[in-house]
């Protein structure tokens, strides 16, 4: 896994969103500077708290030129539940064969309950109009995320 890092361009892509339509990144680029995170899975209580602390964070965000993305393996169907569930106010994205986790370089081996299997390392990416990645976050709680990437804007 060879994760991006500041400085690298951001991969393009194009994926369906909780309400079956195509999003692109190289026009959210257009009008603003775009932070694509990546979680786990929809629905489950860490994914939850960081979704939610976003949706509460959107008028900070928005003051500072920011869109919100957030990107899982789930299908459409599940993210629209989620969105719907917790009346998230931003943009959920399937990448269901994770081609797009993998062009960021956060799909891999990861462990848990000493199991160890594929999937998506929660980090954040601000991808600034230029399409160039401004800045990784990797280091956070699920509670505080919106807080670290608040911090870190002008």
């Amino acid at each position: 896994m060879h994760m991006l890092t500041a400085g690298d361009t951001a991969p393009n892509f194009s994926l369906l969103n909780q309400d079956n339509q195509t999003v692109v990144l190289s026009e959210l680029l257009k009008t603003q500077q775009v932070l694509v995170y990546f979680y786990p899975k929809a629905m489950t209580p860490g994914c939850t708290v960081q979704a939610c602390a976003l949706r509460d964070s959107q008028a900070e965000l928005a003051e500072k030129g920011v869109t919100v993305v957030g990107i899982s393996t789930d299908p459409v169907k599940s993210l629209n539940k989620f969105a719907l569930r917790d009346q998230l106010n931003f943009t959920l994205l399937s990448d269901p064969e994770h081609q797009i986790a993998a062009a960021f370089g956060v799909w891999g081996e990861k462990k848990f309950m000493g199991k160890v299997y594929d999937g998506i390392h929660r980090t954040s990416f601000l991808i600034g109009s230029d399409g160039l990645i401004k800045q990784v976050y990797q280091d956070f709680k699920t509670s505080n995320h919106h807080q670290v990437v608040l911090k870190s804007l002008p």
